[in-house]
């Protein structure tokens, strides 16, 4: 909002300058974003009336003006201007005077005739671009005066950025409000003028929505002067407020709205036939705005219709059938209240810029609405002229202004510090509101422009700002120092992003719905969560899985020629249990999991010399995952399983412990070709919770004895899986103390013979240590007996030899 401060100390005068009454407002919550002068600085310019205009005659386009200055003797000016005219009043640099931008006039000679200063333009001064000609000035004033003083150029514009909730202060009287109760100072509210009613004209106005007007005002003014100039004081105000002046009658509408706030309309009554009614549009009915734009309505945007021709778009603009133009003689003049809940979204639908509606979608005063109507018409009636008819005012149904409790105890919690009653109430009082005060409570109505004031916390700011935001303390908050343990068996969602992270996977964050079609394909979910209002058709249900998104990743990075990547997600997956209750995290019937998943795809390493390039596969993403866990990889298993998203024979399900937490493996051949990509991600998705508590360190000695290594060849059946060996070797290990010697076991070679497709051998290599002494070969050989017999007893393993 913008307004200059002369307009503003009309109302309300403190005895500050500019810059402290701008710091007074934007700490009371008013931002002054700018205060700029309107004019800048110059010197020397005076009021002139042209006496005469000669031809210049060494030149087509100047002139040789006769300028009277007040000095008594007329000063010859050559001038090139084409509205140069006898009898013009103008600004006038005299010699020795300063303009903008540092020029300095002097006299000079222009084609051999002497000139003795510069008649101005509006750009030359600085108070617009237009130097199309001279500015011309009001013919009232007197010549020699200085022309600053004249126009009333030292001014202050002051630009304010309002929050969305300060609707009453979108007025020349509500920042004076604001500022009467910020300084003490005097507020300046002009008397509502007496109108002289000697027409008994009515225009009848039927209200059929009253949840779009709640109430409407309206009077006839006949006889008017389109044709009158708006007053140059009006202008002046209209212009540094941003308005630019298009008619008298228009003015007035603007200078009503931006004085008082109160958004009017102006009807030329001749071109409404019958009366009016206030409703909601019907589908499709076309209106053409003040602006030529032509929009078509929906039932939710209400109209002021004539029958079944719309005049106006309902509080934002008004049609271009009913505008009154230079001709108009009878006007009807509107002033209504429009609930926010009506106005709000419409104008951006239509992309329009309205001052009506950016006020009415806030709320607007319902009360002084008569008021307002009766200024704005005694403005028209000593502008225009005219005779006015009575005041039409229907109340349909008004806000009801419910008391709002504020605590003293609770405002001096929520500020910090304590503040009197008297205070508070005297911060009410400087801000016109009625309130009563039961001991320490304050109940305040609110007024009928403050929409923003509904609850305790609105009163407390109300005291805060008024009291002054600058003169609360600034302290810290002071709390003891505790040391906080750190939880060295918890594993959180930052742990693993950083783990994740240091194994060279990017993090991603995907929507929780999804398309149907990954539940049914990688999740085999042919029931999945569906979403009653979804941001897009195709995002419908709510995901049982991460892998989807992933893959979606995946693809989308490969179109973009990305050759290699590296992705996981931690976040929440939806699947239906009836044993969830209803709770903080959780909808009835709906588990709400975290999960971690991940996907890899494309080279197992980047592109370097040192190493060849092959595809990433199973084992470099099961490394990861147990690099992920750690210690806890020890209890980690993989089970050969079908999952629908998953390659048979090369994926597995998950196990920590016995407990099933997730899956790993490769992606379908068939899913990897519908997302056309040369060849499978792989990926893993787990259950957070279970891998949230990790074993906590314990310290061990370490033997300073010799490491033996034995390797040992057996044949087994070759649909025998390696896990099985490894879990009979634990078992006989952990069943043996004198196998407590075996620190390690790996596979390290398989091998299978052309004449035996039955059977294969498992070549392994143990690691034996002892620890208060070395071991011998008689202790070496037992250990390896017992081992061998563990594989024979169980499996029917036999050495190969």
């Amino acid at each position: 909002m913008q307004f200059p401060e002369s307009w503003l100390r009309a109302w309300a005068n403190p005895e500050i300058d500019s810059q402290t009454l701008a710091h007074r407002l934007t700490m009371a919550g008013l931002e002054v974003e700018e205060a700029a002068p309107y004019a800048p600085p110059f010197a020397g310019v005076v009021v002139a009336r042209i006496v005469s205009v000669a031809d210049h005659p060494n030149a087509d386009k100047l002139h040789v003006c006769q300028v009277d200055d007040g000095s008594g003797t007329p000063l010859q000016i050559v001038c090139g201007a084409p509205n140069a005219a006898a009898g013009l009043v103008v600004p006038l640099a005299r010699i020795g005077a300063e303009l903008p931008g540092g020029m300095k006039i002097g006299p000079v000679k222009m084609r051999g005739v002497e000139s003795f200063g510069m008649l101005c333009s509006a750009r030359e001064l600085g108070l617009s671009q237009d130097h199309a000609g001279l500015l011309e000035l009001s013919a009232q004033l007197v010549p020699g005066t200085d022309i600053r003083a004249a126009l009333r150029l030292d001014d202050t514009i002051f630009t304010i950025k309002l929050t969305p909730n300060r609707a009453d202060c979108l007025s020349i009287q509500g920042v004076a409000r604001e500022v009467a109760a910020l300084t003490g100072c005097v507020l300046q509210t002009p008397p509502v003028p007496e109108i002289d009613v000697t027409l008994q004209d009515r225009l009848p106005v039927n209200v059929q929505a009253p949840d779009l007007c709640g109430r409407f005002a309206g009077r006839i003014v006949r006889g008017v002067n389109a044709r009158a100039q708006t007053p140059d004081w009006m202008k002046a105000r209209l212009e540094r407020a941003g308005q630019r002046s298009v008619s008298a009658l228009v003015d007035i509408s603007n200078y009503v709205m931006l004085e008082l706030g109160r958004p009017t309309h102006v009807f030329d009554l001749q071109r409404i036939r019958g009366g009016l009614t206030v409703r909601w549009a019907r589908e499709g009915e076309q209106l053409q705005l003040l602006n030529e734009q032509t929009v078509t309505l929906t039932p939710d945007v209400g109209v002021i219709g004539t029958g079944d021709t719309l005049e106006s778009l309902a509080g934002i603009m008004g049609g271009l059938a009913s505008a009154v133009t230079l001709d108009t003689t009878d006007v009807f003049l509107e002033a209504a209240f429009w609930w926010p809940e009506a106005i709000m979204g419409r104008p951006r639908r239509y992309k329009l810029t309205s001052e009506a509606g950016h006020r009415f979608e806030r709320g607007v005063d319902f009360s002084t609405i008569p008021a307002h109507l009766d200024i704005m018409t005694r403005l028209i009636l000593d502008i225009c002229g005219g005779q006015a008819g009575p005041v039409d005012d229907q109340i349909i149904r008004l806000p009801t202004r419910e008391p709002v409790r504020m605590r003293l105890s609770r405002c001096a919690r929520v500020l910090g510090i304590q503040l009197s009653a008297g205070q508070v109430a005297t911060v009410f009082g400087s801000l016109g509101f009625d309130f009563r005060q039961d001991g320490d409570d304050f109940w305040v109505t609110p007024p009928a422009a403050r929409f923003d004031l509904g609850i305790e916390e609105d009163l407390i700011e109300e005291v805060a700002r008024i009291y002054g935001f600058d003169q609360i303390p600034d302290l810290p908050p002071m709390a003891p120092a505790r040391m906080r343990v750190q939880p060295e068996v918890l594993r959180g969602p930052h742990a693993l992003r950083a783990g994740m992270a240091a194994l060279d996977y990017q993090e991603v964050i995907n929507f929780s719905f999804v398309e149907e079609a990954w539940e049914q394909n990688y999740c085999g979910n042919a029931q999945p969560i569906r979403l009653l209002n979804p941001i897009a058709s195709q995002l419908a249900v709510m995901r049982s899985s991460l892998i989807g998104g992933l893959l979606a990743n995946i693809a989308h990075n490969a179109r973009h020629r990305q050759t290699r990547v590296r992705v996981f997600e931690l976040g929440r997956v939806f699947a239906r249990d009836a044993s969830v209750a209803d709770g903080a995290l959780a909808v009835a019937g709906v588990a709400q999991p975290t999960h971690l998943a991940a996907a890899a795809w494309g080279p197992a390493v980047p592109e370097q010399w040192g190493e060849a390039s092959r595809p990433v596969d199973f084992f470099d993403v099961k490394r990861d995952l147990q690099s992920l866990l750690g210690a806890q990889a020890a209890g980690l298993r993989c089970e050969v399983a079908s999952h629908p998203a998953l390659h048979p024979g090369r994926s597995a399900r998950l196990l920590l412990d016995g407990r099933a937490i997730g899956w790993i493996g490769e992606v379908h051949p068939r899913w990897a070709q519908a997302l056309d990509l040369p060849h499978a991600p792989v990926v893993f998705e787990l259950d957070t919770a279970a891998i949230a508590t990790q074993p906590f360190p314990q310290p061990v000695e370490l033997s300073r004895q010799p490491v033996v290594i034995r390797d040992l060849a057996v044949w087994v059946d070759a649909a025998l899986p390696w896990q099985a060996v490894l879990d009979t070797l634990e078992h006989q290990i952990a069943a043996d103390e004198a196998l407590a010697v075996v620190k390690d076991i790996k596979l390290f070679d398989i091998w299978r013979d052309s004449s035996s497709a039955e059977q294969r051998s498992l070549a392994l290599r143990f690691w034996f240590q002892g620890q208060d002494a070395t071991l011998d070969d008689r202790q070496i050989e037992y250990c390896m007996q017992r081992l061998i017999d563990a594989l024979t007893r169980v499996h029917g393993a036999r050495l190969r030899t």
